[in-house]
């Protein structure tokens, strides 16, 4: 079965043969027909009309607000060029556009409440993007100052010549099952701690290791709970900054809880009953991740296979 997650069903095409060639690139910049994804501080433009969308501007309108960054080429839809520019800084560009009657920057969490599940796709990959690029200036090798290749899909260090590409960090998400329970808790770190609201068991994977063993360490180490099968269900690209959530379901082999007090806030088992009347809102004791999260969905899943 397919899962669709917002920030995936992205339709641009990447244009891997486009970005071979420097020269349509830099065509396709100044093209009137181009498309212009405007970014300031990782927000997104959007528009009001027509129920609320994606705000799109041409290569006039970047003249016209004296707009001097370098677009990032995000690919092709329906034959034509799509890029992404960060106009953060630029006064004017942001002042008009923050102006115009219907305009106005939404950072990529809220906006999805007002985008289709595609345009949440191309968000991601946009503010992916320009973070990357506003991370990477400069080479991690040799210090030297990094330039743009490839249409934004590499830098190129200028000194050394060492070529850094856009990297997505995986993170594994899961539900662990006993029977008709589920593990859930609540991260020292996250927002979830000041809330009733407790979520699915998540950490990133490590350097040499599987998903299915990147499962067990991290359930071991903020529950110390054992687990033994484990399950792919889904996975969900996540910006925040560039991680790519990997969801599972795993069978709990031990159950008694010894979480990590240094990292978790608090580690519970839940019966299906709670968790299915947290879904619903009707459990004032327990919340679960809202339908943007990939949580929600693997919540959802266990409770429907009861």
């Amino acid at each position: 079965m397919n899962y669709s997650h917002v920030y995936s069903g992205n339709p641009v095409d990447r244009g891997e043969k486009e970005r071979r060639d420097d020269q349509w690139l830099a065509d396709m910049a100044h093209d009137p027909t181009s498309k212009f994804l405007p970014l300031r501080d990782l927000n997104v433009l959007v528009t009001d009309h027509e129920g609320g969308c994606l705000c799109w501007v041409g290569t006039a309108d970047l003249e016209r607000l004296s707009v001097n960054a370098s677009p990032v080429f995000l690919g092709l839809l329906d034959g034509i060029s799509h890029f992404a520019v960060d106009i953060s800084g630029q006064e004017k560009a942001v002042a008009e556009l923050n102006e115009d009657n219907g305009y106005r920057f939404v950072d990529a969490r809220s906006v999805t409440e007002i985008l289709n599940g595609p345009d949440s796709g191309i968000v991601a990959q946009a503010r992916a993007q320009i973070n990357w690029h506003n991370r990477n200036g400069f080479c991690a090798i040799c210090g030297g100052e990094t330039f743009v290749k490839r249409g934004g899909q590499v830098r190129k260090c200028s000194k050394c010549e060492t070529e850094n590409y856009p990297r997505t960090d995986p993170v594994i998400i899961v539900v662990v099952s006993d029977g008709d329970r589920c593990l859930l808790g609540q991260s020292r770190r996250g927002r979830l701690s000041r809330t009733n609201t407790y979520s699915a068991l998540a950490g990133f994977v490590d350097q040499g290791e599987s998903i299915e063993e990147a499962v067990a360490r991290e359930v071991m180490e903020e529950a110390g709970i054992q687990v033994g099968d484990v399950r792919y269900h889904s996975s969900q690209p996540w910006p925040f900054p560039s991680s790519l959530m990997i969801g599972c379901h795993a069978d709990a082999a031990t159950t008694e809880i010894n979480f990590d007090e240094d990292e978790m806030n608090d580690v519970r088992w839940f019966t299906r009953e709670e968790v299915s009347a947290a879904l619903q809102g009707k459990n004032a004791s327990l919340a679960v991740p809202q339908p943007i999260a990939i949580a929600h969905h693997l919540i959802t899943a266990w409770v429907n296979e009861g």
